[in-house]
């Protein structure tokens, strides 16, 4: 079949707006074809991968969570650990397999590792199966290159662009909470992230967009939003904005509730702290990086802050916004961190008393300054420093949840909890996790739950039959 010329991603105004023309013969191409998406990595690849689906279904594909069934397969990809490129590759075995006897099969490559020349470089040579390999910058394209792609046998790669898109369509994986992009992108540079090599510099979305989709949400159904960006409260400083000023005028559309992740320690205000504490709908919860309590490690981290800035920093939170729960990220055995070191980082650990943290074993990423860095400790020695951490944060994680036993917290339910099915899930304003034994009746609601049992990582809880809202 000839394919005409396909020119969907339209761009208005310097890429202002988004959207989608579909010609009828286009839709056909494509009508009850099935796509398969697995998605690895952050939140930021999450809500990737619903701009991903919303496309893919407007062309007229379907979803399948059975791979064997798919004409389509999309990997969006992360590139922060090894681990995670060595997951995508493994699983690419699989998709040559089934890709042997069938005409139909393509195999798309999405998100960070599709940024890293070396990996490009590596699929074009030893992956040749492998249909089109798109950035993260051109998700937005998605549609023209399979339509293009269909007509051809070549790998095609297409990444690396440095515009800010607005406008595009998500097919959210919620009803009742979204993701929000408010920019794209880091500046920090920090010596182990493959990050600002992937995702580019940073680039905010104009302020009127964003707080128009937060609208549209709250006017949608939708009970909660989180605002979401590599380093996000670095928003606006690349067009005359602040994040303090952002977040302020996003709580003004009175959507419920509003969270944001993920903050770097160096760019957080006292302003934003006040913006947080005097609206009642903007979250009592901060995640709050600090991968390093030793300022050697952080220096060498490239971090730009001190152990005792951070402390600083955490206290004020404390102090200023009632009730704030602080989570964390923690690196352990960065290279040739000391015992001394690791002895400072569980130093602050002791002194903040997390509600929970994400920890990791250094992780080596090519093309990264760290990736050049001597590193003298052991496997072993870095999985005891690791296990060691992880006993402390979870000791403080439950001595968190456990002041919330027999307290009435508010809960926005999600849906039926997976591992028991009789219950339903959902999130504290402090984003405790919680499963409450109720009907699915009040799923997608905020409702009052009495908190009957406390343990590291969750919540049980009764409901209490008092709607604080439908």
């Amino acid at each position: 079949m000839h394919l005409p010329d396909l020119d969907i991603a339209k761009k208005r105004e310097k890429s202002e707006n988004v959207y989608i023309d579909l010609k009828e013969d286009y839709h056909k191409v494509f009508q009850n074809k099935k796509y398969y998406i697995r998605t690895y990595g952050c939140q930021m690849n999450v809500h990737d991968s619903e701009a991903i689906k919303s496309y893919l279904e407007a062309l007229g594909f379907v979803n399948t969570e059975n791979i064997e069934e798919a004409n389509l397969v999309v990997l969006n990809t992360c590139a922060i650990r090894e681990n995670a490129r060595d997951k995508v590759v493994g699983f690419l075995g699989k998709c040559k397999y089934l890709k042997k006897n069938r005409d139909d099969f393509k195999i798309v490559i999405a998100g960070c590792m599709s940024e890293q020349p070396d990996v490009i470089e590596d699929i074009m040579k030893n992956h040749k199966y492998v249909d089109l390999v798109i950035g993260t910058h051109n998700i937005h394209e998605l549609p023209k290159l399979l339509m293009q792609e269909y007509q051809k046998q070549t790998i095609e790669v297409y990444s690396n662009s440095d515009e800010v898109i607005e406008g595009m369509n998500y097919k959210r994986d919620s009803k009742y909470t979204a993701w929000v992009n408010i920019m794209y992108g880091c500046d920090k540079f920090c010596t182990y992230c493959i990050v600002p090599y992937t995702r580019g510099r940073e680039r905010s979305r104009k302020l009127e967009s964003i707080v128009e989709e937060v609208k549209t949400l709250k006017e949608n159904g939708y009970k909660e939003v989180t605002l979401l960006g590599q380093n996000v409260n670095a928003y606006g400083k690349d067009i005359g904005e602040t994040f303090s000023h952002l977040l302020e005028c996003v709580a003004k559309t009175n959507i419920e509730r509003i969270r944001f992740v993920t903050s770097h320690p160096w760019n957080f205000t006292d302003e934003m702290i006040d913006i947080i504490a005097k609206y009642d709908n903007i979250m009592p919860y901060i995640h709050l990086p600090l991968q390093s309590g030793s300022n050697n490690i952080l220096k060498r981290m490239n971090r730009r802050y001190t152990k005792e800035e951070y402390i600083a920093l955490f206290n004020k939170m404390k102090e200023k916004i009632p009730n704030v729960a602080i989570t964390t990220d923690i690196i352990v055995g960065f290279p040739n961190e000391t015992k001394e070191d690791f002895e400072e980082t569980l130093d602050v650990v002791r002194t903040c008393k997390f509600d929970g943290a994400y920890t990791f074993i250094f992780s080596k990423r090519e093309g990264t300054p760290a990736a050049r860095m001597e590193d003298k400790i052991s496997l072993e020695e870095k999985e005891e420093r690791l296990k060691e951490l992880n006993t402390l944060v979870n000791k403080y994680s439950n001595e968190s949840n456990q002041k919330l036993l027999n307290k009435v917290v508010e809960v926005l339910i999600l849906g039926v909890s997976d591992k028991d099915k009789t219950k339903v899930y959902g999130y504290t304003d402090t984003m405790k996790l919680v499963n409450v034994t109720s009907d699915e009746d009040i799923i997608g609601k905020i409702v009052k739950v009495r908190i009957t049992s406390a343990k590291s990582f969750s919540l049980d809880g009764e409901y209490v039959k008092e709607e604080v809202s439908a």
